[in-house]
This record gives C-alpha cells, structure tokens and sequence, in this order.
C-alpha cells in the first residue's frame, strides 16, 4: 500500500487531548471557573474550613491535625488560628513553623509556596487569582493564577494583601495594611501601598 493512503494517516495520526480547566489552571492560563471539577473542589474546601472554625478550643489535638491534614494535603506542623478561608487548599506548600492569626484568606488557584517560619498576622491576604482586563473575557467568567512565593523566616503584618505574581524574599518584614504589588528582596522591612522597601533589616 503506498505511503500516504488514507489508512496509513490514519494510523500515524496523533491523538490530540485537550486539557481539563484544572490543567489550565494550574499552568497560569485562562480557565473556567465553573467548571464543575472545580467547583466541587472549592465546595469541599470551604466545608473544611468551616469545620476548623466550628471545632471547640478545646478539641482534641487529633483532630485540629487531622482537618488540617485533609485541607492541605501533607502533614505540616502549621498552626491557623480560625476562621480561614481559601480556594483549594491543595495548592498551598507549607514549611515548617508556619503561624496564620485570624481571617487569614489563601486564594489558591495555582502554587502558593511559604516557606519555614513564616508568620501571618490577622487578616492577610494572599492572591494568585487573577482576571482578564478585558471585559468580554470577564463576562465569560475567564480567570488565570499566578503564583505566590514566601521565603523562609517572613514575618507579614495585618491586613497586609499579598497579589498575584510576587515572590517575598528571606527574613523580610511586611507593614501591617501593605498592599504587595511587585517581588520584594530578602531581608528588608518593607511597607505602604503600594509597598515599597523602607529599609534593610
């Protein structure tokens, strides 16, 4: 048979798949947000996080770990003072020694990574989520994630509200009430909005 028949493209054809939202989303490319996938995730994450806010103060240790275990996917000695809030929760890397105070909120539609003694104070929050400029695109309900890095031994202020893209360097100090537009380096105190560095450490 020669080379070109309809039978021979047919076997030599490659088989295309085309990704899930939850592959596009994690890549950083525009997804769905509806995507019922998704949805059934996020449900399941905020019905965790609801039962850590529901747990009594003196609940057996067990259970705190275990809730927790089940939100984030890994064993981690993280402490989150309740309530907290995220998207996923699997998208979250934890070091060690990690402290959240209250009203901590983790959008985590791609990686958000901090590192070992990282401390959060009341109110943080933490964006990889992101939308189009574009207003047909937002009519569409077209979302995208960039990720978030925290270095190790990070201490940030309350309210301070860490966007979408930024990475945080070691050992820096984050102002209470700061908005984080732009990567910060390692070391410095850095404060305002949108934040800047005011000096080293």
């Amino acid at each position: 048979m020669p080379f070109g028949t309809p039978l021979m493209r047919e076997s030599v054809r490659k088989e295309v798949t085309v990704p899930t939202e939850k592959e596009k989303m994690l890549a950083g490319e525009l997804y769905d947000a509806a995507d019922p996938a998704l949805v059934a995730e996020r449900l399941r994450a905020r019905k965790l996080c609801q039962a850590l806010a529901q747990l009594p103060a003196d609940a057996p240790e067990q259970q705190y770990t275990d809730l927790l275990y089940d939100l984030f996917g890994s064993s981690t000695n993280v402490y989150v003072t309740p309530p907290f809030h995220c998207d996923y929760g699997h998208n979250i890397e934890l070091g060690r020694n990690v402290y959240m105070n209250f009203n901590c909120v983790i959008l985590d539609v791609v990686k958000v990574r901090l590192g070992d003694n990282v401390l959060l104070g009341p109110a943080v929050q933490i964006y990889t989520a992101s939308h189009p400029i574009s207003a047909d695109e937002k009519q569409k309900g077209a979302e995208f994630g960039k990720p978030v890095t925290i270095g190790n031994d990070v201490w940030i202020g309350g309210n301070a509200v860490i966007c979408p893209g930024v990475s945080i360097g070691d050992k820096t100090v984050v102002g209470a009430g700061s908005v984080v537009t732009r990567d910060l380096p390692s070391e410095v105190f850095a404060a305002g909005n949108p934040c800047r560095v005011i000096r080293q450490i």
